[in-house]
């Protein structure tokens, strides 16, 4: 953010503020051209030349800004062709849709080279080294950044922070001269105040975020704040409204007197704002007894204090970067919430040894320090294949369906919990999310590899969660692939109302006598798989299912189990000594976890029951070897207005040739060709290869269930188009 320099030079050399615009402006406009991330955005469109945007007209569904007041009064984005695909798909779970806990917490603030990157292509990208975040396990509160003057997130963010309890904030920014121009339009009158915040509240509901940082970068005169508290005001207001549970966070900037000046903790320059808003973001250059300070004049508000962690070091508290921890110990010391600034610093500065390792150290620290803010599984279905939403390659059942690259944050399923040690007493393994070995669905998984010798087991944290049992059985199942002596199993924490504690071992299939001997020490009950099954691919994939009834428990922990098996004895009791074991290899690969109330067997509406239409179609002629491009946007939605809770929706196409130039050269053969994923009714399909004699092409929507299975691709919906003369 321009403001961590314009706070820092404010503070320390006024004088040289108004020529530090002009070399900002410059260095923008040069890390734009040379910045690593910005060619990354480059390298995801389908074209290295791409048309000038022009909102209106059918093209690849994009993400972006609002950058003049007169976009926002005029509402003219809602008549965007990209407005639909714009919709976040996933709500944030009624647990998590009122107002926040009452207790500290941690904001984190994604600002990456002006935004709107890799993750603005809603369809997804080709880049699989995208950025992510995946620790939403340690979050409350998302803000997405960037220095437009309307910042909309983009709806892969609001989807998976949704889907883990995170809400989601866009921004309202004002800066440099442009923003005193826009600031005097926006507070001319208190009826431009109030339109203005109307405006962003109706863009929250209608995108399905939860809320704004206001960040007025801008001295003001006097006679202007008495506007500027009306808008705050209404814009809060009127987002409660629309959106209950919503978040108006003020930025420290502007003071109540007009003044550009970061006051670094909640005083009385600022408190007015405070006190007609959700929050407030404190700048970055406090000091170490600001946030004791600022809890004492927020009094029983003191959670709605977030302050501030510049990532990148400059002139925070702490110095950021691998010290943030620092910084969030006297946060969470003095008992107020935090605001992490840049979490991405890890990836633009390529931190060593790989972007994976160090964002995963990087975020433990932050765990280590502050502690975890969600618990997941808390309802049922709950699902994760463990995707983090990018990868190399796409699987659906263990079949590969794509050798292609991609990125979609939408895609992120539930994140694990993992931590990163990796040590045990009888061996060395290390766990992690693995992009590039093919996955049992999507592009990615957990593997545990190392050595673990015979006697030993090991266990890796899965997940925290919060599920209230019933008297009904719940049903596990979870997908693994492994060497021949390589056992997985699950191990579960339940807790009782009387805080009776009871563990679970959902072992690996194999010999249960060998099993209960191992394990009925160290557990309350040792339950053995009542289904074990191999998929019918090559993908060595075997899918374990178990069932367990604990009426009156909440399921706490899920972690995973690593051991082996061996018929032989390894103790001398007779001599009162352990034998010396040798290590030996271990190699386990989890592809999914599925937890359900029922046994899986989702019903699916039949295809007959969807209305699938084609818009905006346009084939374009024949290139020099006779092929086609086509270009459509797919839409579809049950009959007679009947909603559904899934989720998502595979694409796929199938081209049927043409009989007599196929029966003429022997290429009858028909091939499901994967396109994409869509998480709202609609798909884009851009410059589709048609190849000549093809008579028509089938789109195939297959619709995928919260637990995880998918509808069959023979009985999904689907739509035809004549292409033939192609």
């Amino acid at each position: 953010m321009t403001f961590i320099f314009r706070s820092y030079f404010k503070s320390h050399h006024p004088q040289t503020l108004a020529s530090l615009k002009s070399i900002l402006n410059s260095f923008f406009t040069l890390l734009s051209k040379f910045n690593p991330m910005a060619a990354n955005q480059n390298s995801v469109h389908p074209s290295d030349d791409p048309p000038p945007f022009h909102p209106s007209e059918p093209s690849i569904p994009v993400s972006y800004p609002l950058k003049t007041l007169e976009e926002l009064e005029s509402r003219s984005y809602f008549d965007s062709f990209h407005f639909p695909f714009n919709k976040a798909s996933v709500k944030l779970p009624p647990y998590a849709a009122n107002e926040l806990p009452k207790r500290r917490r941690l904001l984190v603030c994604h600002d990456m080279a002006g935004g709107y990157l890799d993750d603005k292509w809603i369809q997804g990208g080709n880049n699989p080294d995208a950025y992510a975040i995946w620790h939403w396990y340690l979050i409350d509160v998302f803000v997405y950044f960037s220095h437009s003057l309307v910042t909309l997130p983009p709806p892969c963010w609001i989807n998976t922070a949704h889907k883990h309890g995170v809400k989601v904030l866009g921004t309202f920014i004002l800066e440099w001269d442009e923003g005193k121009r826009i600031a005097n339009k926006l507070l001319s009158s208190k009826n431009s105040a109030q339109m203005y915040a109307e405006r962003l509240s109706e863009l929250a509901a209608a995108l399905g975020f939860d809320g704004w940082l206001v960040n007025m970068e801008v001295s003001l005169d006097v006679g202007q704040i008495p506007n500027l508290k009306e808008f705050v005001s209404h814009l809060t207001q009127s987002m409660h409204s629309l959106v209950p549970g919503s978040l108006v966070i003020w930025y420290d900037s502007v003071t109540i007197d007009g003044n550009l000046s970061w006051q670094d903790q909640l005083n009385e320059k600022n408190k007015p704002f405070f006190d007609i808003s959700d929050g407030i973001f404190v700048n970055y250059t406090w000091r170490e007894n600001y946030p004791k300070h600022s809890a004492e004049v927020a009094g029983d508000r003191k959670f709605d204090v977030y302050m501030g962690i510049d990532v990148f070091g400059r002139n925070t508290y702490g110095g950021g970067q691998w010290t943030t921890n620092l910084a969030l110990d006297v946060i969470k010391r003095d008992n107020v919430s935090a605001a992490i600034f840049a979490p991405g610093w890890v990836y633009e500065t390529k931190q060593l040894p790989d972007f994976q390792t160090a964002q995963n150290c990087w975020w433990a620290l932050v765990e280590k320090s502050w502690g975890i803010s969600q618990n997941y599984p808390r309802t049922l279905p709950f699902y994760s294949n463990f995707d983090q939403g990018h990868g190399y390659q796409f699987t659906v059942d263990g079949k590969q369906m794509s050798q292609t690259p991609w990125n979609n944050i939408s895609s992120q399923s539930f994140q694990p919990f993992l931590e990163f040690s990796g040590e045990s007493a009888g061996g060395n393994l290390k766990v992690a999310v693995d992009i590039k070995e093919p996955s049992y669905n999507g592009g990615g998984n957990l593997t545990f590899s190392g050595t673990l010798e015979d006697d030993f087991q090991f266990s890796a944290r899965l997940f925290e969660g919060k599920l209230q049992l019933a008297d009904s059985p719940v049903h596990f199942t979870y997908s693994v692939k492994s060497n021949g002596s390589s056992l997985l199993g699950l191990s579960l924490e339940f807790t009782s109302g009387a805080a009776e504690q009871k563990s679970v071992l959902l072992a690996s299939s194999g010999d249960s006598l060998l099993t209960m001997s191992r394990f009925v020490r160290h557990f309350d009950n040792v339950i053995m798989p009542h289904r074990v099954s191999k998929l019918e691919s090559e993908s060595s994939w075997v899918i374990q299912e178990s069932s367990i009834a604990m009426e009156g428990y909440m399921l706490t922990k899920i972690h995973a189990v690593c051991y082996k098996l061996r018929p032989e004895v390894h103790k001398s009791e007779s001599q009162g000594k352990t034998m010396a074991l040798s290590p030996s290899e271990y190699h386990a690969v989890l592809g999914h976890l599925a937890i359900n109330s029922c046994m899986l067997n989702s019903d699916f509406p039949p295809s007959t029951s969807w209305l699938v239409e084609g818009n905006f179609t346009k084939l374009s002629s024949s290139d020099s070897n006779g092929s086609g491009k086509l270009n459509v946007k797919l839409v579809w939605k049950l009959k007679g207005g009947k909603t559904h809770p899934f989720p998502k929706y595979n694409i796929y196409v199938k081209k049927q040739p043409d009989l007599s130039i196929a029966e003429s050269n022997g290429s009858l053969q028909l091939v499901q060709e994967y396109l994409g994923v869509a998480v709202v009714e609609a798909y884009y399909v851009s410059d589709l290869v048609v190849p000549s004699g093809t008579s028509s092409v089938t789109f195939i929507i297959q619709v995928c269930s919260l637990d995880g299975a998918l509808q069959k691709l023979e009985e999904s919906p689907s739509l035809d188009l004549d292409v033939q003369g192609s």
